[in-house]
């Protein structure tokens, strides 16, 4: 987050290809005596694109610059640009690492919708590499619907402009792409497929594991091979767990935590919570730090509850079957149910208990969130958690 000194956030704007708006731009720049990159990412029709441009500019000189051509031919016409000779450079997105030319700083990229947030990003830092203010345009095709996914990029992107503004861009494209693999070369994975709680557990579990088979191994060379030490001293961060399904709209809004990086990070703290305790403590948190909490949010602390107290409980299963609510739990068949049904009654839920499950009446939303928190409480003490 700390950019090199007397750098400047490059000022970025979104909109219609518009051949003023490219004019102005360019005319701007050549009038502070500085160059600028026009990106046309279509090999077959960038020398039409250069003639384009020379009409709209005709006082410019303009190169042209592209992977396919050949590598001495590239070579002079780069060095020329950047010794000054030419004013726009017409080129691919070949120019996305590696340049360093103070003296450009413009940047127009025609068809922004079919770059990655990544790439995009890459090629913005292209110019704004000096003490001078430094201007980035986005163009599409005013003719063509933007897809969903260019339409977040193109925000994303304009409104990360600040310096050190890498690790945000990097956040939301994860959020827009999907997740690969964390510990592999793949840039697609399983987090969809598993969903990210879980992944995160079993990627715990798997370095939980590395980790206890170096020590493990240390300590059988310092012991001359003791046996009779525990396979493993960690818990086992995947048991036990619980299936829920409480049909409710629970998630962190863009609206009320705007930074995707924030967002997955307190995602991740409250996948990790065990103690209702420390539930009450980040939902402090949420107030203090985001102001008050919208009803997605509360939904998403009472399901984080509705978790803890089910896996104190010996919970398998949480969900609805035939208008009812089930809490299914095989430690029933070895409990009292007579006792926990007189329980259960005293605290006035409306349930009833079978062999392996609980079946709760649906009442109204308040009544049967307060009955099935009761009714774990119930079945905690019963299985003396």
């Amino acid at each position: 987050e700390t950019p090199p000194e007397e750098r400047l956030p490059i000022k970025t704007f979104v909109g219609d290809f518009d051949e003023s708006l490219v004019r102005q731009a360019i005319v701007r720049e050549m009038d502070r005596n500085g160059q600028i990159y026009f990106v046309h990412n279509r090999v077959q029709c960038i020398e039409q694109m250069a003639a384009r441009i020379q009409k709209i500019v005709p006082e410019a000189k303009i190169a042209v610059g592209h992977g396919q051509m050949p590598e001495r031919e590239l070579s002079s016409v780069m060095l020329a640009f950047a010794e000054g000779e030419y004013d726009i450079l017409v080129c691919t997105s070949i120019i996305e690492s590696g340049l360093d030319i103070p003296n450009c700083n413009t940047i127009i990229i025609n068809r922004a919708d079919m770059f990655g947030l990544a790439q995009l990003y890459q090629l913005r830092g292209r110019v704004g590499r000096s003490a001078v203010r430094a201007y980035a345009y986005l163009l599409v095709d005013k003719y063509k619907t933007l897809t969903e996914d260019a339409r977040r990029r193109l925000e994303a992107i304009q409104e990360a402009s600040e310096l050190g503004a890498g690790f945000r861009i990097d956040m939301e494209d994860l959020e827009i792409r999907g997740a690969g693999e964390l510990l592999g070369a793949r840039q697609h994975g399983h987090i969809s497929a598993v969903g990210f709680d879980l992944y995160t557990r079993l990627l715990s579990q798997a370095v939980a594991e590395a980790r206890e088979r170096a020590n493990a191994g240390d300590r059988a060379q310092g012991a001359g091979g003791r046996e009779g030490m525990r396979h493993n001293l960690l818990e086992d961060p995947l048991a036990p767990t619980v299936q829920l399904d409480l049909n409710l709209p629970a998630r962190i809004p863009d609206s009320y935590v705007p930074e995707a990086g924030l967002r997955l990070q307190l995602y991740r703290r409250l996948a990790g919570l065990t103690t209702l305790e420390t539930i009450a403590e980040i939902a402090q948190e949420f107030t203090d730090r985001f102001g008050p909490v919208p009803e997605e949010v509360e939904n998403l602390l009472y399901v984080v509850r509705v978790k803890v107290l089910a896996v104190n409980a010996g919970v398998e299963a949480i969900g609805q079957e035939e208008g009812q609510w089930l809490i299914r739990c095989g430690g029933l068949e070895s409990a009292d149910r007579g006792r926990l049904q007189e329980r259960l009654n005293a605290q006035g839920v409306r349930a009833r208990v079978t062999r392996r499950v609980v079946w709760l009446e649906q009442r109204g939303a308040d009544e049967w969130r307060q009955d099935l928190m009761k009714t774990l409480e119930v079945l905690r003490e019963t299985s003396g958690s």
